[in-house]
């Protein structure tokens, strides 16, 4: 049996729906989740990774853990390592004999970030001196950042963006479930640490071109300034954290920028594009 954490997120959602559909025994947890949030037959556990102990009822007799550590967690936990340790030792104690970290890039790229880099490093040390088989998964941006977007382009067909020509290689969340879940059900990827990439680099004023494309309408790109773009952040992450988001977005490190082969070695094609995550998710736009 594997459980997912985060199953009600742009990851964890998709991931619980591949896993049902290969007939794969498996539980989803989020701190608020009912049977409503996941394919019929999937049990649904609410529990909490502050509270290690509140995951027992969905790992024991588990085989495998899919581990999303999310930033609210690492902004509000006092020892994030020290709690996942503990739920790492919940996991052993269960059964689970295979865990898939979901991490990010910004352990590397961003090495003296306490948002990005130190925490990031410490959870990944806690889960490789686990005595699991672990696998790391360490995405960059995330195509979904554009529902951010959303409401501006529904009520003005506008995107409002800082560094509008500056390239990332964003990732499609269904191309990260699909690498987790090849992770989670196969051998071969124990100890690998995956980097995970769009096929391309896209900027802000291409995303939203692209958005308009698949709208079948025009989307007009403006600018904004960095402290525009500060001041907007501020509203829904600590200050730390825009600093370095603001950083990686507007003066990418080569590493930030660089398309990774990895997704296309695990599930034998390539990741998808940002215009095929535009069109897929288009309703949220109209």
């Amino acid at each position: 049996m594997i459980v997912v954490t985060g199953a009600t997120g742009n990851v964890g959602r998709t991931l619980v729906r591949l896993l049902a559909e290969a007939d794969e025994p498996v539980t989803a947890v989020s701190r608020k989740i009912t049977g409503a949030d996941v394919p019929r037959g999937v049990p649904a556990v609410a529990a909490d990774l502050a509270d290690p102990a509140s995951l027992r009822p969905a790992l024991d007799g588990a085989d495998a853990l899919f581990l999303l550590i999310s930033g609210d967690f690492t902004s509000a936990a006092e020892n994030p390592s020290g709690v996942v340790g503990d739920i790492l030792g919940e996991a052993k104690a269960g059964g689970v004999g295979r865990i898939v970290l979901l991490s990010s890039q910004g352990v590397v790229t961003r090495p003296d970030s306490s948002s990005h880099g130190s925490t990031g490093r410490s959870i990944e040390e806690a889960v490789r001196h686990s005595g699991l088989d672990w696998t790391i998964l360490r995405p960059g941006g995330f195509n979904s950042n554009a529902y951010a977007w959303a409401e501006s382009v529904r009520a003005r067909r506008t995107v409002a963006a800082p560094f509008g020509d500056v390239g990332l290689p964003f990732i499609d969340p269904a191309d990260i479930a699909e690498v987790a879940a090849a992770a989670l059900r196969e051998d071969g990827h124990a100890g690998r640490v995956y980097e995970l990439t769009g096929p391309a680099l896209t900027t802000p004023r291409q995303r939203a071109e692209a958005i308009g494309d698949a709208l079948g309408e025009p989307v007009r790109f403006v600018e904004q300034t960095r402290d525009e773009a500060r001041a907007e952040m501020l509203r829904f992450m600590p200050g730390p954290v825009a600093e370095t988001t603001l950083a990686i977005i507007g003066e990418p490190v080569p590493a930030e920028q660089r398309v990774s082969p990895d997704v296309e070695q695990v599930l034998g094609r390539a990741p998808r594009t940002f215009a095929d995550w535009a069109r897929r998710h288009i309703a949220a736009f109209r």
